[in-house]
């Protein structure tokens, strides 16, 4: 399933590095698309949002919603 994740808390390249090798962590997640402009990623993922937020927020970033 493609899901938005609207973030807080990246400020630089090495952030969009972090947030990504996070996301590359769960289960049956590929595409993974960040963009720093717009605090936002683009991932296709079986994951539940529960587990994205539980593994954004341990990364150290704050989730403001997931589409």
């Amino acid at each position: 399933m493609k899901k938005r994740i609207q973030l807080e808390g990246m400020s630089c390249g090495h952030c969009v590095a972090h947030v990504k090798e996070t996301l590359e962590a769960l289960e049956n997640t590929t595409d993974i698309q960040v963009d720093l402009g717009t605090q936002s990623v683009l991932v296709e993922t079986g994951a539940t949002d529960e587990l994205i937020r539980q593994a954004i927020d341990e990364a150290g970033y704050t989730v403001l919603g997931i589409d």
